[in-house]
């Protein structure tokens, strides 16, 4: 299913028809295409192009100055296209003028013309005819000449990067090939010179500009030095071993005031240990007692604490030997509490003395304290000062530092304006060219092919795109869905010539002559009797055999021929397809249905006196009107009619119509009527109840598409008895091309055989 909606959406072989239909146009556009082409290869002047390739080589500067790193590849590219600009400025292409003298270079100045130069010359000279300027001065004269040929270089110069690389190629190009290649050696060498200048001249002004702010650099760090050392001495920042005096002297107070406080820590810790030893009383002091180490007392209280201890281990066997109560134990007792008080006494003195140094180490650790305090003042008083002081050394050295940047670049530009090396070099001379590089003839004869074929497939596209008319059965089944009849060929005035090849040129408005038969109808409208084996008699065959189809049942048959526009021939169809089937024995009746432009009647070769519209209106039996063509028996009603009528919808609708046809009906098997085309009056729509069936004519590629579709739906009651569609007029020779791949339209050809055409048929008025 997707893949039929793909072939519906893009139908190939309709695609396919259209090409072929406008091969004809396309290939004589292509044709144009070409000679044009031609035309421009003959007029357009020859030109030449030199080329030359540009290396951009910073290695040749390596010995004059010094890279640190290659650049990065986005400054790589920056540089680049910086030097291409260059290429292509005003200012190189007036060094190359001047040194060539191309101002006075009549050859290069006024160069052979295109035939678009040429055009776009004289429109610019008729515009400037118009402005009326004083007359210029030589040296003014000599700036045009010089800015012409400027202009006049800048326009054939081409210069571009090659690929990624560093290489710039440079081409000229020109009408004479001895300029061409004098002109881009010109430019090469113009290139390098005004690198090697612009090095030169930036050198130049940079040792200029150097020199006086080396003054300038020199003068400031020697009074910022200067200014430094005043500062030092003006407020006694005097240093040793890089390291102020003040700044010394409070590493050392705290230093010492460190040592005091961990002398107080040790002697406050010693006298709190025996001052809680005293608390105690005497007999726990002199059990608990310490026997410090680095006291002068130390001896005197272990002696007095090992006689205490041997004492009571003496009182204590001897009391567990001999009892508490023994003499002797009562002895070492008392002993033994004469030791304690002695031991005790010892111990005041020594918690007093530890009290005497935790003062004395209080008091020192407070006076260091006040002098590491009065020194900090000090000293953050001198840090300001040593604030600025950094400061100033820091302006002076930073403005040292640049002074002697500034004296290594003066250096630096001073030896480089020795060095008269450029970045670029040639690594490829331009030549004379040899061959012409412009016009290419192959290219442009393939491009006006080309061209030309698009040109065609354009207008070939255009046609298509206004082709809105009935060309084939398929538009019509397609457009309308209603049956196809058949095509009708051009029937035109070789026709008629043949009818009367002694007439000479008849007017327009003279009847046409009686034919020798007693036909009442012109040769014209008996097409279809003088030749029954043509093609044009079989398509009103089969538009019988439909209606018959049809109409089936019916004894007789009222059918009405109706177009939308006029003239596309609905009255040769409808007296044809009646004297087809008089010819075939069948009783019809040929009514002249279209009371405004009777053109049936006007046909005729006699002029009848009686009508339709007396039949209609009573003034005469409609019998009494009716005219008999000998040859084919065929009945016509003519429509005479004296001035413009206005009513004739009336007429055609009204009761003399119907009792006519009603009438007619009992007389005749077929009642062929020609009635007014739909679009311009309603005679159609009002004549409709009285008809079994309408045969639409169309005339072949001139009648709208959307024209037809939409009358028919706004005539429904027409629309609903349509039998088909003939279309009329159509180019035999022209009609394969609109017929799809395995179509009718593609084998007439072959069908021709079966018909015997007349003379005239097929052919354009």
């Amino acid at each position: 299913m997707e893949s039929e909606d793909t072939d519906r959406f893009i139908d190939l072989e309709r695609l396919a028809v259209i090409a072929m239909r406008q091969a004809r146009v396309v290939a004589l556009c292509a044709a144009i295409g070409v000679v044009l082409g031609v035309l421009y290869l003959l007029f357009t002047p020859a030109e030449y192009t030199a080329a030359t390739r540009i290396l951009l080589d910073d290695s040749l500067t390596k010995f004059a100055e010094e890279k640190n790193t290659a650049p990065a590849q986005i400054q790589a590219d920056s540089m680049v296209s910086s030097e291409v600009e260059i290429l292509k400025s005003a200012r190189l292409a007036r060094a190359v003028v001047l040194a060539e003298k191309l101002q006075n270079n009549e050859a290069f100045l006024n160069p052979p013309r295109s035939p678009i130069g040429w055009v776009k010359a004289q429109i610019k000279s008729i515009t400037g005819m118009f402005a009326f300027d004083p007359p210029p001065s030589a040296t003014s004269v000599e700036n045009a000449k010089i800015g012409k040929a400027v202009a006049l270089l800048q326009n054939g110069l081409t210069a571009e990067r090659s690929g990624r690389s560093y290489v710039i190629d440079v081409s000229f190009r020109s009408n004479d090939r001895k300029l061409a290649g004098a002109i881009t050696r010109a430019y090469a060498e113009a290139y390098l010179s005004d690198q090697l200048n612009a090095n030169f001249d930036a050198t130049q002004r940079a040792t200029l500009w150097l020199q006086g702010r080396l003054a300038d650099l020199r003068d400031s760090s020697q009074a910022a030095a200067l200014e430094v050392e005043k500062f030092r001495a003006a407020n006694g920042l005097t240093s040793a071993r890089g390291e102020l005096i003040s700044e010394q002297q409070l590493s050392d107070l705290n230093s010492q005031l460190i040592l005091a406080q961990a002398d107080t820590a040790n002697a406050l810790g010693r006298y709190s240990q025996f001052k809680s030893i005293v608390d105690s009383g005497p007999e726990n002091a002199v059990r608990n007692a310490t026997i410090p180490s680095d006291n002068g007392n130390s001896a005197v209280i272990n002696d007095l604490k090992t006689r205490y201890l041997g004492v009571t281990k003496r009182e204590q066997e001897i009391a567990a030997r001999f009892g508490e109560d023994h003499a002797q134990a009562v002895a070492l007792r008392r002993e033994q509490e004469g030791l304690e008080g002695r031991i005790f006494q010892e111990l005041q003195r020594i918690t007093e003395s530890y009290r005497n140094e935790y003062e004395v180490a209080k008091a020192r650790e407070t006076s260091l304290r006040d002098n590491v305090g009065l020194m900090a003042g000090l000293s953050s008083e001198t840090s300001q000062s040593l604030v600025q002081l950094r400061e100033l050394e820091q302006k002076s050295a930073a403005l040292a530092t640049l002074y002697q940047t500034f004296l290594a670049r003066h250096e630096e530009a001073s030896q480089q304006r020795s060095f008269p090396i450029a970045k670029a070099r040639v690594i490829s001379d331009a030549s004379d060219p040899v061959a012409a590089s412009s016009p290419r003839k192959a290219i442009v004869l393939g491009l006006s092919l080309v061209l030309g074929l698009f040109g065609g497939a354009a207008v070939g596209a255009f046609q298509e795109f206004r082709e809105r008319f009935f060309r084939t059965g398929d538009d019509v089944r397609a457009a309308l869905n209603i049956n196809f009849l058949g095509y009708l060929p051009i029937v035109g005035a070789r026709l008629t010539a043949a009818a009367n090849p002694k007439s000479g040129g008849a007017k327009a408005t003279d009847k046409p002559p009686r034919d020798q038969t007693g036909a009442v109808t012109p040769r014209i409208l008996r097409v279809a009797i003088n030749a029954p084996a043509s093609s044009f008699a079989e398509t009103l065959r089969n538009a019988k055999i439909a209606s018959d189809v049809v109409l089936q049942g019916k004894p007789c048959k009222v059918i009405g021929f109706v177009s939308v526009l006029p003239h596309e021939g609905k009255t040769t169809v409808a007296a044809n397809f009646a004297g087809l089937l008089a010819s075939h024995g069948a009783r019809t009746l040929l009514i002249d249905g279209d009371l405004r432009n009777p053109g049936l009647s006007r046909g005729l070769s006699l002029t009848p006196e009686k009508g339709l519209v007396e039949a209609i209106v009573g003034d005469q039996p409609w019998r009494s009107t009716v005219m008999i063509d000998r040859s084919t028996r065929l009945a016509i009603i003519p429509a005479v009619v004296r001035g413009r009528l206005s009513h004739t919808s009336q007429l055609l609708s009204g009761p003399g119509m119907h009792d006519l046809i009603e009438d007619a009906r009992t007389a005749y098997d077929y009642i062929i009527v020609d009635l007014p085309p739909l679009g311009p009056v309603v005679d159609a729509k009002a004549f409709a109840p009285l008809a079994d069936g309408f045969v639409m004519v169309a005339e072949w590629g001139v009648t709208p598409r959307a024209l037809v579709r939409a009358t028919l739906q706004a005539e429904p009651q027409i629309a609903a008895k349509v039998l088909g569609m003939i279309l009329n007029k159509t180019d035999m020779k022209k009609l394969a091309r609109y017929g799809a791949f395995g179509g009718s339209e593609q084998y007439l050809d072959r069908y021709s055989s079966y018909y015997i055409e007349q003379a005239g048929m097929n052919g354009r008025a």
